[in-house]
């Protein structure tokens, strides 16, 4: 007896759940990298151009929580891995010293070198210095004791830790030196160096501003190592209050949202892989409950195949899928971060989003999470300025807000106002 599947008419083609090529995952890389061939195309040309010995900056990429600014960065990675370089990537955090996972990444990009240089001692001197700025990460005992064993970073070098460089304890000082000895390795193979940098704007103040003065010696020297860094739309601020040169020393891309046709190819392209299509309505209703976002368009993408019975699929597909993707969303994207803020903070962000609604209406916006000015919000809660002061700095330290003009805060996540104006109060 034959299967119902069997005796379905050839013209008619089902959507397999199983077969759902969708991936709304932080950092996973999509089916389709749509919408992103500039900046690939504009990395390519760097690499380029450092391997002829032509100058370049570093690079910083800066946008909002869900336009796949760590997937942007992992695929740059592998556009260095494929011109041969070596690479490293840490992702920063505000309670850590940059020493240790710089450290570790250079291990690993000069671990990928070492196989095509032809002087191991030359190897073995570099794992010598990066092995005295890790052991510098820890801190020193009460009377300036050295620290315990086990608060000690052991790099996994069997060469002794060399003495005189980059180890002063100065880590501006030590990090100039051991970046300008990675790119040296790098120019013994014919080729460079790269760190990748993700949550930059987590960096303290004193490691954003270590890291402006290596680049800013590396660009002078004309050496082949490179820091490709991602972060919140504040990242340019942070860094130019390190360094006043940092606005002319980096090269900074905003990531956005997509636009309707790079929103519709993230779709499209590997449905037509598994033979699936959609209607025209339906993808403009997906681009309408998605907004362009690239982890949106994602999420809805998903939950719409999941519920779509057979292809073309259909806007009644996506109208009885939306619920689904948006309570997952509620769960996952907007309600881990709005649990970790406290009660005032939660109180100063519904405050944001109802100002950015009335905001967004008066001008007309369709973006209805648009910075507002801090009196605004302090009037609105009838506060003064200052009271509110702490509320503010602890969700700009949590990463649910940022400044990035003075007197004005936004959200970090796209769609979160309105979300918040969902939730009771």
């Amino acid at each position: 007896m034959s299967s119902p599947a069997a005796r379905r008419p050839d013209t008619v083609r089902f959507v397999d759940p199983v077969r759902n090529p969708y991936a709304p995952g932080a950092g996973q890389r999509p089916p389709e990298l749509a919408g992103r061939g500039r900046e690939l195309d504009v990395f390519d040309v760097v690499l380029e151009r450092i391997a002829r010995g032509r100058p370049e900056r570093s690079l910083m990429l800066t946008g909002l929580r869900g336009v796949g600014k760590t997937v942007l960065l992992n695929t740059l990675r592998s556009q260095a891995i494929n011109h041969l370089w070596g690479t490293g990537k840490i992702e920063a955090r505000p309670d850590q010293s940059l020493r240790r996972p710089v450290a570790a990444a250079l291990h690993m990009a000069v671990r990928e070198l070492a196989p095509r240089h032809r002087a191991p001692d030359r190897i073995d001197a570099f794992l010598g210095v990066l092995k005295a700025f890790a052991q510098r990460a820890a801190p020193a005992g009460r009377g300036g004791a050295a620290p315990k064993l086990r608060d000690r970073w052991q790099p996994g070098i069997d060469v002794p830790a060399s003495s005189g460089r980059a180890d002063s304890g100065d880590i501006e000082i030590d990090l100039v030196e051991l970046l300008t000895d990675a790119a040296a390795v790098a120019t013994d193979v014919g080729t460079g160096v790269a760190i990748f940098i993700d949550e930059m704007q987590d960096l303290g103040a004193e490691d954003v501003s270590a890291l402006c003065a290596a680049c800013h010696e590396l660009s002078q020297l004309g050496a082949p190592l490179i820091v490709v860094g991602a972060g919140l739309p504040h990242l340019p601020a942070v860094l130019s209050a390190a360094k006043s040169y940092s606005e002319r020393l980096f090269r900074y891309q905003r990531i956005d949202r997509l636009d309707r046709i790079a929103a519709d190819q993230a779709l499209c392209a590997p449905a037509e892989r598994e033979e699936v299509e959609y209607e025209q309505k339906a993808l403009d209703l997906l681009y309408e409950k998605s907004g362009g976002y690239p982890y949106f368009v994602q999420a809805y993408g998903k939950a719409t195949w999941d519920h779509a019975p057979r292809s073309p699929i259909t806007a009644a597909d996506v109208r009885v899928a939306a619920p689904e993707a948006e309570a997952e969303l509620a769960v996952g994207f907007f309600g881990s971060r709005f649990e970790r803020a406290t009660p005032a903070e939660r109180e100063y962000m519904r405050a944001m989003a109802t100002l950015a609604l009335v905001d967004g209406e008066e001008s007309g916006r369709d973006d209805m999470d648009a910075a507002v000015p801090t009196a605004e919000i302090a009037r609105a809660l009838g506060r003064k300025p200052a009271s509110l002061s702490p509320a503010r700095d602890a969700l700009i330290k949590k990463g649910l807000i940022y400044s990035g003009e003075r007197g004005t805060v936004a959200f970090t996540v796209p769609h979160f106002g309105r979300y918040l104006r969902t939730q009771p109060a």
